[in-house]
Parts: C-alpha cells; structure tokens; sequence
C-alpha cells in the first residue's frame, strides 16, 4: 500500500512545485487606467478586475519615501513617458508571475511593441538590478541601456551623478 501513495505524493509535491515556477503566459487584453510610476500600472483585466502591473527586468527612478522631500531625478518624467505610451490604451503581457506585493510581474505590448524596453531605449528606465524573472530575456533590455547611456538619453545625462533606483531606494531607507 505505501509504495502506490508514494508516487502519488511526489506527483502531487511536483505539480505544486509547478505552480510557484514563473513560466511565461500571453494573459489577453487589458486596458490601462492609471500609471502609478515609471515602472508600474494599474489595468483592468480581461474580466474586468483591477491589477497592477510591474513591468519586469526594468526600473526606473523613484519618488520619495518621505511625502515632504523630492524624488530621485526623473521620476516624474518616467512616469509621464510611460503614461504616453500606455495610458488608455489596450495592450497585451507576457506575464512572468507575480511579486511579493501581489502585482503582476510582466512584459506589455502596445501595438507589438515592447513598453519595457521602450523604457530602457529612451532612457527612462534602466535594467533591473535585482534577481531577474525567470523567462525573461534580457539581453535586448542590456543592449538598449547601453545605447541609452551612450546617447546620454533621459537619465544617463547625469553623467557621473546618476544612482540607480536600487541604490536610491537604499539610501533613502537609512
């Protein structure tokens, strides 16, 4: 009798195991409601429910933490530039997921262009620093950012005064 319900087990204890794995999904349409920053958006789903979205392998500036101080350089612009290319328009995701915070973890498309990789190329985003997604590619991301810097587009003409999000969030913590 132990020898049935031990495969069993191990079949169930693997396709639970499937479940925390990110694997890349084309989720259908949505409709962007709100830009909330440079790196992330409020939609409406296919059924019409309310997500949030966090474009993945890409960060862009920070406000602040602190309602009375100002936010990193190009905050704003980032989150002007991200709602002209995606504010009330229809788009489509390769979803990878979701993040600790519960938002979803996505590439979006507009018109089959990629929105996260516009951010990079035009300087408004730079490539996440952090544990990437898994699935994601992100060596045309590595490309743009280079470009980007080359060009000294958006947030690389800070020259030597430029500190990623990252960093920047840090930083504001302590």
């Amino acid at each position: 009798m132990k020898a049935s319900k031990t495969p069993l087990r191990l079949l169930l204890l693997f396709a639970g195991l499937l479940l925390f794995i990110p694997i890349p999904v084309s989720a259908g349409s949505f409709d962007a409601i709100r830009v909330l920053d440079g790196d992330n958006i409020e939609a409406r789903d296919p059924t019409n429910k309310k997500v949030t979205i966090r474009l993945a392998g890409i960060d862009a500036p920070k406000a602040s933490l602190h309602n009375n101080e100002a936010g990193q350089p190009f905050h704003q612009q980032a989150a002007v530039h991200l709602s002209a290319l995606v504010l009330n328009r229809t788009f489509n995701l390769t979803a990878y997921g979701f993040d600790s915070s519960g938002r979803i973890l996505a590439e979006v498309f507009v018109d089959n262009k990629n929105i996260n990789l516009e951010m990079v190329r035009d300087g408004f985003a730079e490539v996440y620093r952090g544990r990437p997604v898994r699935g994601q590619n992100l060596e045309p991301y590595w490309k743009a950012e280079e470009q980007a810097r080359n060009a000294k587009r958006g947030i690389w003409s800070q020259e030597d005064r430029y500190v990623s999000p990252r960093e920047w969030i840090r930083k504001q913590q302590h």
